[in-house]
C-alpha cells in the first residue's frame, strides 16, 4: 500500500502545511523549528512505516507518528499560552491532530 492512499497520511500532510504556513514569518526560530518538525514528523513516519516489509516495523513507525502527535499538541498549547498561536486556530489543530491519532490507532490495529 502506498502512503498517498491513506486518509491519515493526507490529513497529517495538510496539517503540516498549515503549520508551516502559519509560522512562515515567525522570528522565534527555535519554536518555529520545533513545531514545524513535529508536524512534519507525523506524515513522514506514516510514509516510512507503510513502506516497511514487516508488520512489526510498520507498527513501530506508526507509534513514532503517534508520539509526534502528542509532541505537536503540547507545542500548540504552549504556543497558544505564549501568544504565538491564535486560540481558535490552535484548538482546531488539536481537534485535527486528535483525529489523526485515532486513525493511527486504527492503522496500528490493521498490522497487529
Amino acid at each position: 500500500m502506498r502512503c498517498e492512499r491513506l486518509d491519515v497520511w493526507k490529513s497529517s500532510c495538510r496539517l503540516s502545511v498549515e503549520v508551516y504556513r502559519y509560522f512562515a514569518e515567525c522570528k522565534d526560530f527555535g519554536f518555529k523549528d520545533q513545531i514545524t518538525r513535529s508536524s512534519l514528523s507525523i506524515a513522514s513516519n506514516i510514509a516510512e512505516g507503510i513502506e516497511k516489509e514487516s508488520n512489526k516495523e510498520k507498527i513501530r513507525f506508526i507509534e513514532i507518528a503517534r508520539g509526534s502527535t502528542a509532541e505537536l499538541i503540547t507545542q500548540i498549547y504552549i504556543g497558544i499560552e505564549i501568544g504565538y498561536i491564535e486560540k481558535a486556530v490552535g484548538l482546531q489543530w488539536v481537534k485535527e491532530i486528535n483525529e489523526v491519532a485515532r486513525m493511527l490507532i486504527g492503522l496500528k490495529r490493521k498490522y497487529a
